[in-house]
């Protein structure tokens, strides 16, 4: 991946194809690469794609003291955003990237044609705040969740019911989340990443967000409930919350990725 220096961070980023601009921004523990699985081939007929390392995590460097709240994440954003596409552009975030998504849309507005935001809220709160502190606390006390333990401590927390009692499918994702856990980005990743997801709280700016935001909700996502998605696209005016039935938080890795690409590129188009 070429690499791109910021102010504060040397961003590992890749671009493929060619088209109007998608920029694809991870979640927690998400690196770049991990778009390039399920998403990016699905829109390479008709759209160049950028993916990129966070700061926190893959070979993106930053130099800058912990912590780092979510507008530093945003600023890495914009910065990667002006030097390397062709604004404005459409965002895709899921979870922590897509609360960097609406902290762009808040201080950077005129590089963004359309956002698609999937497992977010406006704030951490709830069972939410107290899952993350408690996985914070766990690391910083020395604790480990590898192996088979971290596979299926996280895919009860990514995936519905329906996805984990298939007996087909959940072989195809626990091997995909054991790659996950064999790699160790979330061991290194998960303090400085989930501190920012833990403690922003865009509340109060989001009604002064005027680019088109659609907010996809699962229905059945523990880690951001579908009301944490309504109460987002309700704060921003004109946004439109698409709720999805039977998904969970990462269903777009390996479970419904077929049904959310299509809706995305639905968007996308109905914004050219």
């Amino acid at each position: 991946m070429p690499l791109f220096h910021g102010s504060s961070s040397a961003i590992h980023y890749e671009q493929t194809r060619a088209g109007p601009d998608i920029v694809w921004v991870g979640g927690g523990g998400t690196q770049g690469k991990d778009w390039q699985r399920f998403q990016t081939p699905h829109f390479d007929r008709s759209f160049r794609s950028t993916v990129f390392d966070n700061r926190g995590i893959g070979l993106t460097v930053c130099r800058a003291p912990l912590p780092w709240p979510i507008e530093d994440f945003a600023s890495d954003l914009a910065e990667l955003v002006r030097g390397v596409c062709a604004g404005p552009v459409n965002f895709v975030g899921t979870s922590l990237g897509s609360a960097i998504v609406q902290q762009l849309a808040i201080d950077s507005p005129e590089l963004v044609r359309c956002a698609v935001v999937m497992g977010s809220g406006a704030w951490s709160t709830g069972w939410g705040w107290d899952y993350q502190q408690a996985e914070i606390e766990f690391r910083n006390g020395g604790g480990k969740l590898d192996g088979l333990m971290g596979v299926t401590h996280y895919a009860s927390m990514l995936y519905p019911a329906c996805a984990l009692g298939d007996r087909e499918l959940w072989p195809r994702l626990k091997s995909l989340l054991m790659e996950w856990m064999d790699s160790g980005e979330n061991e290194t990743s998960l303090v400085s990443q989930w501190d920012a997801s833990l403690r922003f709280d865009q509340r109060s700016a989001l009604a002064g967000v005027k680019v088109p935001v659609h907010v996809i909700a699962f229905e059945e996502d523990v880690q951001a409930p579908p009301q944490d998605g309504a109460e987002l696209a309700r704060l921003m005016p004109g946004s439109v919350l698409h709720e999805m039935k039977g998904m969970g938080h990462g269903s777009w890795y390996g479970h419904a990725h077929d049904e959310i690409n299509a809706l995305v590129e639905e968007i996308f188009r109905q914004h050219a």
